[in-house]
C-alpha cells in the first residue's frame, strides 16, 4: 500500500536530514568550514585530545567518512594550517594526523557552534525521547 509522503518514514528523515544539513552549514559558515571539514576536524581533535593521533583510515572510520573522501577533505584542512599530517613511524606509508595549534583553537568554537544549532534543531523533541531512537538508526548492530 503506498503512503502519502507525509506518511513516508523515509521521506520524512529525507527533509529532516535536508533541514539539519543546511542549518549545520548555516552555523558553520562564519567559521569558514563546511560541515565534513568540521566533522573531520572535531574527530582528529577528540582523537589526539585523548592522545591518539589517527592515520587517515582511523579517522574516517571514527567519522564514518568515506577513506577517498577523507583524504580530500584533510588536505583542504591541511591547506587552511589546521591539521598536519606526519610520517607514522610504525608504518612509512602511513601519515598520522594531528590538529595544529590553529585547528586546536577552531574546533571548540566549531563544536559550540554545532551544539547550538544541534539544540535549535532538536528543541521540539526531549533528548531523552530523540537520544535512544537516533542510536538505534545510526548504530543498528548495537
Amino acid at each position: 500500500m503506498a503512503l502519502r509522503p507525509a506518511d513516508s518514514p523515509g521521506f520524512l528523515l529525507w527533509h529532516a536530514t535536508l533541514r539539519w544539513q543546511r542549518d549545520m552549514a548555516a552555523a558553520l559558515a562564519p567559521i569558514g568550514l563546511t560541515h565534513v571539514q568540521f566533522v573531520l576536524l572535531a574527530c582528529a581533535w577528540w582523537l589526539n585530545g585523548r592522545g591518539e593521533h589517527p592515520n587517515q583510515l582511523a579517522l574516517a572510520r571514527q567519522a564514518g567518512t568515506d577513506v577517498k573522501m577523507t583524504s580530500q577533505v584533510l588536505r583542504a584542512l591541511e591547506q587552511k594550517g589546521l591539521v598536519e599530517r606526519e610520517v607514522d613511524p610504525a608504518d612509512t606509508r602511513a601519515k598520522r594526523l594531528r590538529v595544529t595549534e590553529a585547528g586546536a583553537e577552531l574546533a571548540p568554537r566549531a563544536i559550540a557552534a554545532v551544539e547550538a544549532a544541534d539544540a535549535e534543531f532538536f528543541r521540539a523533541v526531549p533528548l531523552d525521547e530523540a537520544l535512544p531512537l537516533l542510536r538505534r538508526l545510526a548504530l543498528p548492530e548495537e
